[in-house]
């Protein structure tokens, strides 16, 4: 694994009066995803006063803070010391791992692309077509099961509410590709699983979007009425940090969880799960297969 050090210093911008943006790395990678979430995790502890909000990113984050309260190069010296102070064991949590059921080629996001065809780079070829063909997979299937083979990690939420962005726990060689739309649709399906760049994401809601569209699943990701069990404790379910395992479905399997959301009694497999990033990188395939063991129990 070509990730095993940290990245170097991080690069700090204030943004007017209240904001001081954090650039861990120019690029993604899970080591400077690990290191902005250890600094996240525990400014967040040290509770200091006059900072409001709190907000990590893919390698990057964003603290909001009030200049009454707390000076600004006094924030700034607070986290560059607590970068200055990180060592190995700030790059393990405890985490929890998810199955999420995904329709692959479902017929609403099919009917969906094809009516911007012309906004694609490809308008021959369906959105999974297409990324199955520039990623050298033999066929969808293939892509397929590349896509849901190896586990995610949530590096992010936003664009709309509960949108998570999901980064693949392999080595950068294995990496998947796919740009995003040529220019962006004005619709998308709720709870499309997207893909754009190095990101999957599932769409929260319905709206405009430009990821690559490749199937959609039956669980909801954002309830404002939290109606399901897993929205007990928020609205929005995902949270940084977390690990996804996507679960390919037939139209008959997603039938019947639709019909369980509808009654209110559909819950996602959620298992804790602690995670080392060092143990990860040593070797990705094998330590894969050890969360899995924790999420299915076998």
């Amino acid at each position: 694994m070509n990730e095993a050090s940290l990245p170097d210093k991080a690069r700090y911008t204030f943004g007017g009066d209240e904001h001081l943006f954090v650039e861990i790395s120019e690029e993604m990678s899970l080591s400077a995803f690990f290191k902005g979430m250890a600094i996240c995790n525990t400014l967040r502890q040290q509770a200091v006063p006059g900072v409001t909000e709190i907000c990590p990113a893919n390698a990057a984050y964003l603290v909001r803070f009030d200049p009454d309260v707390i000076l600004p190069d006094d924030l700034l010296e607070i986290l560059r010391q607590i970068e200055a102070n990180l060592g190995a064991a700030d790059m393990n949590m405890k985490t929890r791992i998810v199955e999420v059921p995904v329709l692959y080629n479902d017929p609403w996001t099919h009917e969906t692309l094809m009516r911007f065809r012309e906004r694609h780079q490809d308008p021959s070829s369906t959105d999974i077509e297409y990324a199955a063909r520039i990623n050298h997979r033999e066929s969808v299937d293939a892509f397929i099961a590349s896509h849901s083979g190896a586990p995610w990690f949530v590096s992010m939420v936003g664009f709309v509410s509960g949108l998570p962005f999901l980064y693949q726990m392999v080595d950068r060689e294995q990496q998947l590709q796919v740009p995003k739309y040529l220019s962006p649709r004005t619709d998308t399906p709720k709870q499309t699983v997207g893909y754009g760049g190095c990101f999957s994401c599932v769409y929260s809601v319905r709206g405009a979007g430009g990821y690559q569209m490749f199937g959609v699943t039956p669980a909801p990701i954002f309830d404002p009425e939290q109606k399901l069990p897993y929205f007990k404790d928020l609205m929005v379910f995902f949270k940084p940090g977390d690990i996804v395992k996507w679960k390919p479905i037939d139209r008959a399997e997603y039938d019947r969880l639709i019909e369980e959301v509808g009654a209110g009694t559909y819950q996602l497999k959620i298992e804790p799960v602690s995670f080392s990033l060092q143990e990860f990188m040593a070797d990705p395939d094998s330590y894969n297969q050890q969360l899995l063991k924790v999420l299915y129990g076998n």
